[in-house]
């Protein structure tokens, strides 16, 4: 809880450099502490990526665990004064506990627990911590991705999916964002409405096709999310655009939806369409690898005498992309709680020591 607080009241906003770095030294100066060997991946529009080695004499070619997370939050600096961190009705309260600096400070009870047990016990693990997964994870993709290839699979500290007792994440949708652009040509609406091309009209027509691109029973949404366009009522309009977010279950159907935006064509010979952006996340699909790594961890937490159970989820992480390289990658395994990325998120204490215990266990050399 103290390590929790810590992380939270160092707010680190995405956008904040400063701020993040700032939240990158404490976490660093705590990983230190615990006998972790640190590098800092320098960045100059993001905040700095932490990695952070641990047990690694002695593993004699062993591969590690990598422990994944985020130390930046979606909350603008200040947020702080109206949601301070609190703990009240059995939850801790404040921006970035749940989403994630929780799984970030469970990381890091783990590793004290494990510095306590005899050497044997211990597998190598990779701790890190990127600055951007919170706007894309630009910056931090390949350095995630290099490193994930070292490792024999990865964990990562996301909250659970639902309330108690909390699920592992097994399967994640893939993400992706398109912006449909269309020019008219502008015109006086009363005067010479037939000289026009209605950039809003065009797009109108877009819509509905695009709108066609939902196939539930594939786990296939499209949604159109935003429309601008237009300057008056008496103008035909010259611009329009729409921002769309793609969410898609299998990797196989990724080029079959890009390919569908990608034939869009203009209706109106008058305008012209244009389409912009793709896939950011791939699909995090239920491997037999993953599956593996969860039915272990079903199994250590029946032991300490709780039910885990697993779900697949709609919204992406940074385990999307390790994944989508062959590496066991278990999401979800960070706090219990609701509320991210809301003014009220929160997450349930009496949650945070099982979780931890059953992160703690999931770290230790299997018995044989």
């Amino acid at each position: 809880m103290e390590t929790l607080r810590a992380l939270v009241e160092v707010e680190s906003p995405s956008d904040e450099k400063a701020a993040v770095d700032r939240c990158m030294d404490l976490a660093a100066t705590m990983a230190q502490k615990l006998g972790g060997k640190i590098h800092r991946h320098r960045q100059k529009v993001f905040g700095d990526i932490l990695e952070a080695r641990f047990f690694t004499s002695g593993a004699r070619g062993r591969k590690p665990i990598l422990l994944l997370g985020h130390l930046d939050t979606v909350w603008p600096m200040g947020t702080l004064a109206k949601m301070p961190f609190r703990v009240a009705e059995g939850r801790v309260w404040g921006p970035g506990t749940l989403d994630m600096k929780a799984g970030v400070a469970m990381a890091f009870t783990a590793i004290g627990i494990l510095n306590q047990l005899p050497a044997k016990q211990r597998r190598p693990i990779t701790l890190l911590l990127v600055s951007d997964e919170e706007v894309g994870s630009t910056a931090s993709r390949t350095i995630t991705e290099k490193i994930a290839q070292e490792c024999e699979a990865v964990y990562v500290l996301e909250p659970a999916q639902g309330l108690e007792p909390g699920a592992y994440k097994t399967a994640r949708k893939g993400i992706g964002h398109y912006r449909i652009h269309v020019r008219g040509v502008a015109a006086h609406s009363g005067v010479d409405f037939g000289k026009g091309h209605s950039a809003i009209h065009e797009l109108a027509h877009q819509v509905g096709i695009i709108a066609g691109f939902t196939e539930l029973q594939r786990g296939i949404t499209v949604n159109i999310g935003t429309i601008q366009g237009g300057s008056r009522s008496n103008v035909v309009a010259a611009e329009a655009s729409a921002e769309v977010d793609v969410r898609i279950a299998k990797r196989s159907d990724v080029a079959r939806v890009e390919r569908k935006f990608r034939q869009l064509r203009a209706n109106d010979r008058g305008c012209v369409l244009t389409v912009e952006g793709g896939l950011n996340r791939p699909p995090m699909e239920r491997t037999r690898g993953t599956v593996a790594l969860y039915r272990r961890a079903k199994t250590l937490a029946q032991n300490l005498g709780f039910s885990l159970q697993e779900a697949a989820t709609g919204g992406g992480s940074d385990g999307n992309f390790t994944s989508a390289l062959g590496i066991p990658t278990l999401d979800g395994m960070g706090a219990v709680g609701e509320g991210a990325h809301a003014a009220h998120e929160s997450l349930l204490v009496k949650e945070l020591a099982p979780r931890t215990a059953l992160l703690t266990a999931m770290l230790l050399e299997p018995e044989g």
